[in-house]
């Protein structure tokens, strides 16, 4: 028996987080008081119902709207080292012991900021809340698929630049529709030629070739949400009866998938919890991982993500904690780190709690 209490307590890896999808309303309200900048409300609890109503009405369009105001509040340095802080604050409050949080530098120079400075400020912001909660952190860069290459390929430039100071991979993200990644390939090969690492947005609003691009043409080391990778096997309840090319590759490469239950269903990526595919891909021994992706947008974080994954697929403490394993082992930081977080944090610390409630009668 798995209780909330249970998950709140354990141990969490979180590999797929959006800076600018996780603030705080008060955050939210208090720049935008200290910058003059206009919101759709000026109520604490409203404005959070006004970001989370896209994934209510499971709006697409809505959904997006509402980062426009989040950035708008992530302009300055103070601004961003404040937002990158209170993350790591609201990780800790979950148990998360590492995580790898993502944000687009190129949404942050309406004010004149460079580049350099957007990612120091966040940076500054992380390493201040690594210091205050213990919480370890990788940062990971992002480029836009409906931006000019040539950005993509300054971002893939700023990632390595950075790379000695937090950021640990390079992402490309957006609308897949019309965007395939292969434009950005020039991107891609900078990542590769400095052995560097790459997880790509594919596979959510786009079919199998999206998947497919982002693997065989651009490298992906792992990829951002992958729902529709369903289309390349048939399924007889959660058992595969066959799996194309991609699918197999995928598995036989043990390719994580970083999968993003309460978005998937706010976007439509699919249609209900009961028939997302993380449950298949899951029981099949592909290497998935549990992601809040936006925490304010899509009302969630990662202790609520394994709540409903417990609840829809009836997960046990040993398959939390293999999906935890999974997702540390699938991250971007350097082998020694990766192995002591493992060893002295995650499995010591799921040891504990499982003796812990035995000897109360829980499990």
């Amino acid at each position: 028996m798995v209780t909330k209490e249970l998950i709140r307590k354990l141990p969490k890896v979180e590999l797929h987080d959006h800076l600018d999808g996780g603030l705080r309303p008060s955050t939210i309200l208090s720049l935008a008081h200290e910058y003059g900048i206009s919101l759709p409300s000026s109520s604490e609890k409203a404005l959070a119902h006004w970001f989370h109503r896209g994934a209510e009405q499971k709006s697409l369009p809505l959904y997006l709207e509402t980062f426009s105001v989040t950035t708008s509040v992530m302009q300055t340095k103070e601004a961003l080292e404040r937002v990158a802080f209170e993350a790591m604050e609201d990780y800790a409050q979950e148990h998360v012991v590492y995580a790898e949080i993502r944000f687009a530098p190129i949404l942050h120079q309406q004010n004149g900021l460079n580049l350099e400075d957007i990612v120091s400020s966040v940076l500054r912001g992380l390493e201040r809340g690594k210091r205050a909660t213990g919480v370890t952190y990788g940062l990971i860069l992002c480029a836009l698929r409906n931006q000019d290459p040539r950005i993509s390929l300054d971002i893939a430039e700023l990632a390595v630049a950075f790379s000695d100071r937090g950021v640990v991979g390079f992402d490309l993200a957006g609308d897949e529709n019309g965007h395939p990644p292969k434009k950005h390939l020039e991107a891609f090969q900078y990542i590769r030629n400095r052995n560097f690492n790459i997880t790509i947005h594919a596979g959510e609003a786009f079919g199998t070739e999206s998947i497919w691009q982002a693997i065989q043409t651009c490298g992906a080391h792992r990829i951002g949400h992958g729902t529709r990778l369903l289309e390349d096997m048939s399924v007889y309840g959660t058992r595969i009866e066959k799996m194309g090319s991609l699918a197999n590759f995928i598995r036989d490469k043990r390719i994580p998938m970083e999968m993003c239950l309460s978005s998937n269903i706010g976007t439509g990526a699919a249609a209900n919890f009961d028939e997302h595919p993380f449950n298949i891909f899951y029981r099949n021994n592909f290497r998935v991982s549990l992601c809040s992706d936006n925490r304010l947008m899509s009302n969630t974080n990662l202790t609520k993500e394994m709540e409903i994954a417990v609840l829809h697929f009836n997960l046990s403490l040993l398959d939390l904690e293999k999906i935890t394993l999974n997702a540390m082992k699938s991250s971007f930081i350097h082998h020694d780190e990766k192995i002591r977080i493992i060893y002295d944090v995650i499995k010591k610390s799921f040891t504990e709690l499982k003796d812990s409630y035995s000897y109360h009668g829980v499990l």
